[in-house]
Parts: structure tokens; C-alpha cells; sequence
């Protein structure tokens, strides 16, 4: 079954364009298709098309003359043809709507004018990039075309797409020798080719394209459109947020090997294995490749990804080397935010500023914007960053340490509530990130508030759609047990679907599970080496302290998010 829409102007003749309606309508149906038919005439517009009909909408039929609105149908195949046509044969234009939906064809704009978007990129990033964009450019200025196209090299992205740009085109060319992302073209038709092609013949290629590209993906349904939408616009809002959340993301892998082999190291040779009484044995060269090796990358990783996020590869260096100077000085994670922050834009703005003949661009990723990116920031680190943040950062380390009695369940309460707030969020990545960094500075208990916290949403509304299944709707309760486990796994995004349904019941009751969670943790002193892994980590010995009193946290946490469930959920209506 084959989806389509049409849209039929009649101007003055409004009967005939309902006789036009009515005969696809008939003809549609008896052929096996779906039809979605809208109405303009003088006396005003009958059935509108609306958002849900043309996303799911494989062709569009455009029948008689006036304002069709056309601009609404990007990238759809379409068919046009007059009342006339329809009246006397309404099959045979069936019959071409079918061919124009197989063989995608896309007409021209409303100018006659065919517009293409293009990416180019090669694995080196500097050459055949640009050779190949200006061979497009250059095919489809003769052509009579519009193109547009976006440069993804050593130096990251130029000329970017703008979703408008892409929404408007008829076609997507890709001409590169990399793996390219394609989901901000889905519903789109798109070809892909090498660089080559679009060096030795620009013509050629493109009117391969224009015969053989295919659609992309699957047409997204409305709500998909709009959650993708806010979160483009949520990304963009909160630009420093990514670019952090990049460089924990990359130093994430160093803290888990690095924790990890700490803990192995401690259950083979005990609390002093790092002794140099130990040189030799197992235990003693686990605990060197885990705190001496992988946790000394923990800060550089962090900062050198931070200026990835932010200024592309070039960015990287500066980045790694400033971590690593801030970590000297002792800055710890903070300087290595800073750092990285630092190099990022430095190198950005270098990026941005410095222009050279194309000949010598490929100097810039590999020799200038590394040697600037990383001078800048590191003379900024030594002489102006790096000694006032180390020093805040070893108050703030004295303070978590000397932390007890009211103090440290405040702190507790406030990490399990963001960790529950919004269950792998900016709150919740916040708290997380705050807690990771603090590792490398020796400083645990924060770690294991975190993970009991993130451990407790999920595992709360496992326990309380079986305790209290009138509670929960049948799909719910089968969750129940998917939940459990992610929980289980410190994943706390096994809640996310009870919360969503529910969420002005359901995240509070969440939210004081996760508090009583991590203030108990924080109350028993319980530290965590291990920044992931949930109760899987917990048998490791010396990878947890004060088990026993961690595992109480963890019960106690889960059953109060249950119960303030059943207090704060209603009866489902059918069971």
C-alpha cells in the first residue's frame, strides 16, 4: 500500500475540484492506496492536509492551478496534472503518481531552478575535499543549478548545512571518502559517491544522482520531528554544557580502566600494594597501570576533548597538553575544564582568523593551530589559571574529606536528587560529572553517592510496579523488569519511560529515593573507586568501602521510591 496526498485547486470551479477530490478518493481505495486529498478553491481550503499526513507521505499529487502551497512538500516526489486530466482518465494518473513514487522523481522549484546540497571529505581532510567541492560547485553552476556544499576536512566543518538549506533541496549529493552521518537527511533523496568522481567529472556526477539517488531513512513521524527539533534547540541553548559533557564522555573509559585495576590491584595485594615493598608482583604493576597510567590521562582526555568539542581535531592537542599542564600543577579536573575550554576557543578563533592560500592549508590542522592553540594555553595555564585553581580545588578537596555529621548528608541529599532529577540529563550528568572528576584528587564518597543514587530510579519503579501492580498499566509492568536490571547496572534511564507517562508523581517519589540514597552513603563514609557498573562492581574487595552500609543506602532508597509511588500514583483505570 502505497501513502500519497493531494492537493486540487479549483479557483472559481470549487465543484469540479469535489468531483476531483471524490474520483481519486474512489480510485485510491480501490487500488490498494492510501489518500490524503486537500481542497483550495475560492470558497476556502476543505480537509487540509495536516503535519502527520504529509511526513508519512510517499508522492504528491498536485492537480489544477493557484496557490498549492507546494513549499510545504521538500523533497517529495511530485506529479502534476490538471482536473481535466483527472476526470477523463483518473487511473492513468494513479498509474504515474506510483511511477513518480518509485522512481523518485523530484520536479524543479518553483523558480525551474533544481537545488543540491553536497558534502565532500576525504581521510586526510585537506585536498580532494575541496578539489571535489569545487568540482560540484563548478558542474552545477554550468548546469544551471544551485548548489551548496558543506566541506568536512582537518580543520572540521565549513560552509555547514542549515536545515533550512536542506529542507528546500531536491537532492543530497555526498562525494566523500569518509564515513559521512546521514540522519539530518532522512526523508531526503541522497547519493552517495567518492571524491573522485566529483573531480574528474562534476556534470556526470550529478546527473547520476539526480537519476539514482534514493530516500534516506524512513519519514519520521510528527512527534519524532518535534522531540528532534527541541533537542537541536536544547543542544544550541547549552552550548558549554555538550562541549563538557564531549570531553567526560572521552575521559570516562580512563576513569573506569583506571578504577577498575585500582580495585584488582587492592583484592590481590591488599590496602598497600602500591608499596614499593610490592615492586614485582602482580598487584604492585596493576595498581601502576591503573593510578600511575590510566588516571594520569583522566584530566588530559578531559580537557583535550572539551577543545575537541569545540574547536574539531585541531583542537585536541592544546587541549591533552594544556590537561596535562594543569594537572602538574595540581588544578586537578577543574584546571583541566579550564584548560580545555581554553584551548578550544583559542584554537577556534585561530581557525577563524588565520587565512592562508589553499595550497597552504594544510598546514593549519597539522602544524599552526596545534603550535598556537597550545602555547596560548599552556602560558595561560602556568602563569594565570593554574595556580589559583589548584588551590581552589584543594580547599574544596579538604572540605569533602573533612565533610561529616549534617554536612555530608546535605551533600548526599543534593547528588541523589540531581542524579533523579532528570535520569541522564544535564542534572544528572552535573552531579555525575562532579563526581568523576573528583577521583583523580582521591576524593570517593561523592562517586558512590552518585552511583547508589543512579541506581535507585530504576530499581524503585521495578519494585513498585510489582508491589503495587493497580498502580502501573499492563505495558508498565512488563518494563518492570527491563527497569530492574538497568538499574542493577547503574543506568538510570530504565525510569524514563515511568517517569514519562507520569512524571509530576513519578519523578518526585524518584527524586526522595535517590536523596535517601545518597545521604545515607555520604553518612556511612562509603567510597567508590569505580565510576560505573552498579552492584557488579561491588564484590571487587576495596572497590567499595563500608559495604555493608552501601548496600543498606541501596535498599532503603529503592523502597522509599516505591512506596511514595503507591502513595503518589492513582489506580490505573483497566488492569
Amino acid at each position: 500500500m502505497s501513502q500519497f496526498i493531494a492537493v486540487v485547486g479549483g479557483g472559481e470551479r470549487s465543484t469540479q475540484a469535489l468531483l476531483v477530490a471524490e474520483a481519486l478518493r474512489r480510485a485510491a481505495s480501490g487500488a490498494g492506496h492510501r489518500i490524503d486529498i486537500e481542497v483550495r478553491s475560492d470558497q476556502g481550503v476543505v480537509n487540509a492536509l495536516s503535519d502527520d499526513a504529509i511526513v508519512r507521505a510517499r508522492a504528491v499529487i498536485l492537480i489544477g492551478t493557484g496557490d498549492l502551497d507546494v513549499g510545504r512538500f521538500p523533497g517529495l516526489p511530485k506529479l502534476e496534472t490538471t482536473i481535466e486530466a483527472v476526470l477523463a482518465d483518473v487511473g492513468a494518473v494513479l498509474g504515474r503518481a506510483e511511477g513518480a513514487e518509485l522512481a523518485g522523481s523530484v520536479a524543479a522549484t518553483d523558480d525551474g531552478v533544481r537545488r543540491i546540497v553536497a558534502i565532500t571529505s576525504c581521510p586526510t581532510g585537506i585536498a580532494h575535499t575541496f578539489m571535489a567541492a569545487e568540482g560540484i560547485t563548478q558542474a552545477a553552476k554550468a548546469l544551471g543549478y544551485q548548489a551548496r556544499v558543506e566541506t568536512q576536512g582537518s580543520v572540521g566543518s565549513r560552509d555547514t548545512l542549515s536545515d533550512d538549506e536542506i529542507a528546500q533541496a531536491d537532492i543530497v549529493l555526498i562525494a566523500a571518502d569518509t564515513q559521512i552521518d546521514l540522519a539530518r537527511f532522512d526523508g531526503k533523496r541522497v547519493f552517495l559517491s567518492g571524491t573522485k568522481p566529483a573531480i574528474a567529472d562534476g556534470k556526470a556526477l550529478i546527473a547520476r544522482a539526480l537519476a539514482e539517488a534514493t530516500l534516506q531513512g524512513g519519514k519520521k513521524s510528527l512527534v519524532d520531528t518535534v522531540e528532534a527539533g527541541k533537542a537541536q534547540r536544547s543542544a544550541q541553548r547549552t552550548g558549554a554544557y555538550k562541549h563538557l559533557m564531549t570531553g567526560v564522555s572521552f575521559m570516562l573509559p580512563f576513569v573506569v580502566a583506571g578504577g577498575l585495576l585500582i580495585a584488582l590491584a587492592f583484592a590481590l595485594g591488599g590496602i598497600n600494594a602500591f608499596d614499593e615493598a610490592n615492586k614485582g608482583t602482580l598487584a604492585y604493576d596493576l595498581f601502576q597501570i591503573g593510578a600511575k597510567s590510566a588516571f594520569v590521562l583522566m584530566v588530559p582526555a578531559l580537557a583535550g576533548y572539551i577543545a575537541f568539542s569545540i574547536a574539531d581535531r585541531p583542537g585536541i592537542a592544546p587541549g591533552m597538553i594544556g590537561g596535562l599542564v594543569a594537572a602538574n600543577l595540581g588544578a586537578g579536573f577543574l584546571g583541566g575544564i579550564i584548560a580545555g575550554f581554553i584551548a578550544g576557543y583559542v584554537t577556534a578563533w585561530f581557525n577563524r582568523t588565520i587565512r592562508l592560500h589553499r595550497n597552504l592549508e594544510g598546514l593549519k590542522p597539522v602544524l599552526i593551530l596545534p603550535v598556537l592553540g597550545t602555547v596560548v594555553t599552556g602560558l595561560l595555564m602556568i602563569y594565570v589559571v593554574g595556580t589559583p585553581v589548584a588551590g581552589l580545588l584543594s580547599w574544596l578537596t579538604e572540605a569533602l574529606r573533612g565533610m561529616q555529621g549534617s554536612s555530608a548528608i546535605v551533600l548526599g541529599l543534593l547528588i541523589g536528587a540531581m542524579m533523579a532529577f532528570d535520569m541522564g540529563g544535564p542534572v544528572n550528568k552535573a552531579a555525575y560529572a562532579f563526581s568523576t572528576g573528583l577521583l583523580a584528587s582521591e576524593v570517593y564518597t561523592p562517586m558512590a553517592a552518585a552511583m547508589v543514587a543512579g541506581m535507585t530510579p530504576a530499581l524503585g519503579v521495578a519494585l513498585a510496579s510489582r508491589l503495587f501492580r493497580s498502580r502501573f498499566t499492563a505495558s508498565e509492568r512488563e518494563a518492570g523488569g527491563a527497569a530492574a536490571v538497568l538499574g542493577l547496572a547503574f543506568i538510570t534511564e530504565g525510569a524514563i519511560p515511568f517517569a514519562a507517562s507520569d512524571p509530576f508523581r513519578v519523578i518526585p517519589a524518584l527524586m526522595a529515593g535517590s536523596a535517601a540514597a545518597g545521604a545515607i552513603s555520604m553518612t556511612v563514609g562509603a567510597e567508590l573507586k569505580v565510576p560505573h557498573g552498579g552492584i557488579f562492581v561491588l564484590p571487587i574487595p576495596n572497590a567499595v568501602t563500608h559495604l555493608l552500609g552501601y548496600i543498606v543506602a541501596l535498599v532503603v532508597g529503592t523502597l522509599i521510591t516505591a512506596l511514595v509511588l503507591r502513595i503518589t500514583k492513582r489506580p490505573v483505570a483497566v488492569l
